[in-house]
């Protein structure tokens, strides 16, 4: 049984459609990534699934559990959902303990304290359960929002944004830290971010929304080596396109020479674009090579190159392999072509 299920979720404000007849199905210790540009939605669904959202239709079944429908509105505190803010939302008057502690009333003390104290351990912060919010790092802080989390025992966990508020080394050590907690405890999440590489980091899989819609569902590599629009390609990452015409049942004839497929090819008389990522393109100097060099820019294990070949732009990703002393330039002359890999064509 699927942890959370949505069927044709619409959403209004005023005459502006938020969300549009969205279909989503989260599996049991499934960690899935909403991502798109700002407001394309993310935050509206996730507040819907939470039940902090008014205006809408559809239904939402979280274990098999009906929490919204017709006539049908189930609490927030009542869908059994733990609930991550971008700003933490610790309480700076109650020191670490009791903020984790908040939610559970309904124990008795020791059982407070034995929940407390091996959530405290899981989050290695036994030795801060007397400090206070103010007294802690942004990486302590979003912590203890997380144990605090977990003390209420959810079905599910829903992130907004956490990690955006964290410099970039504590943001992808705590990404590890929380996806092996959440793996560790058997847990669903929902996790929103506009950052494709945090999605990367930590999701099982993205969920791409534009409009109000999810586009494209699947792994990281799926979305970015086989997008099933340009919206997609361009999200994941740069993309260059290139027409081509297919000249037989393995073989592509484009600006760039003749081009190869390892595998069967549609026979279509019509032009068509093969999607190349910047690293599928090599680039070798040439004294008489057709490509000038535009840009160069240096980035640790590669370097980011522009080359305007028979009139197109082209970005490329050129690694610079250890003892690889080639340092290309402005103005160069260059020669391109394309290596072998899984054709990605899109209409």
């Amino acid at each position: 049984m699927p942890t959370l299920q949505i069927n044709k979720l619409s959403c209004f404000y005023q005459d502006i459609q938020v969300l549009d007849l969205l279909d989503l199905t989260l599996n049991h210790n499934e960690i899935m990534c909403l991502l798109g540009e700002s407001g394309c939605g993310k935050t509206t669904l996730l507040k819907a699934v939470a039940g902090l959202q008014a205006q809408l239709s559809g239904d939402i079944q979280i274990n098999g559990n009906p929490v919204n429908g017709k006539g049908l509105n189930v609490a927030p505190e009542k869908r059994k959902i733990g609930f991550i803010f971008q700003d933490y939302a610790l309480f700076p008057h109650l020191n670490v303990f009791d903020n984790i502690a908040f939610s559970l009333d309904r124990l008795s003390k020791q059982e407070i304290k034995q929940r407390v104290d091996s959530l405290l351990a899981l989050v290695q912060l036994s030795d801060y359960s007397e400090r206070f919010a103010h007294q802690l790092s942004g990486g302590q802080q979003q912590r203890v929002a997380i144990a605090r989390a977990l003390a209420y025992q959810p079905d599910l966990m829903l992130l907004d944004e956490p990690f955006s508020n964290l410099d970039h080394h504590v943001r992808f050590q705590l990404i590890d830290e929380i996806r092996a907690l959440l793996k560790s405890s058997g847990m669903s999440a929902l996790f929103v971010t506009h950052s494709k590489e945090e999605g990367f980091a930590f999701a099982d899989k993205i969920a791409l929304m534009q409009a109000g819609k999810i586009v494209q569902i699947g792994t990281a590599q799926a979305l970015y080596c086989h997008p099933n629009s340009r919206y997609v390609a361009d999200f994941m990452g740069l993309s260059n396109y290139l027409k081509v015409h297919a000249v037989d049942q393995f073989s592509y004839q484009s600006d760039l020479g003749l081009l190869t497929s390892d595998s069967e090819i549609e026979l279509n008389k019509a032009p068509l674009t093969l999607l190349l990522r910047p690293e599928q393109i090599a680039i070798t100097s040439s004294a008489d090579g057709l490509g000038c060099i535009s840009k160069v820019s240096f980035s640790g294990s590669y370097q980011e190159i522009r080359v305007i070949y028979r009139g197109n732009d082209y970005h490329i990703k050129h690694s610079n392999h250890f003892g690889d002393t080639q340092q290309f330039k402005v103005g160069d002359r260059v020669s391109l072509r394309v290596l072998n890999h899984d054709f990605v064509l899109l209409r």
